[in-house]
């Protein structure tokens, strides 16, 4: 059944939407524009781009550059704090989907 376009409650909803601009989400995790350039450079986020070619990020994103930011602040490396996030986000992903066969 098509329910049409997203309605604007539905983009609030949707932790995938591209809602937040570099600056407003580096000012969120309280970290510069560079790291999460760094992110993007590291292959772990990768924001969609606006019209005029402005990197815009998810709440998705933002949880995973938050967890990144967490194990760097414990002196892990980049790419291992990257891919202990990767991993963590796969094992979430499979548990929901565990669940939802479970349920159905």
């Amino acid at each position: 059944m098509d329910q049409g376009p997203p309605t604007a409650a539905d983009k609030f909803d949707d932790e995938h939407y591209p809602a937040y601009t570099m600056g407003r989400a580096a000012e969120m995790l309280g970290t510069t524009p560079g790291f999460l350039r760094s992110l993007d450079e590291a292959k772990l986020l990768a924001p969609q781009r606006s019209s005029g070619g402005h990197r815009r990020y998810t709440r998705h994103e933002l949880r995973l550059a938050a967890r990144v930011r967490e194990l760097l602040d414990e002196g892990m490396a980049l790419n291992a704090a990257c891919r202990i996030v990767v991993l963590e986000d796969q094992l979430e992903e499979a548990r929901r989907g565990n669940d939802a066969s479970r349920r159905a």
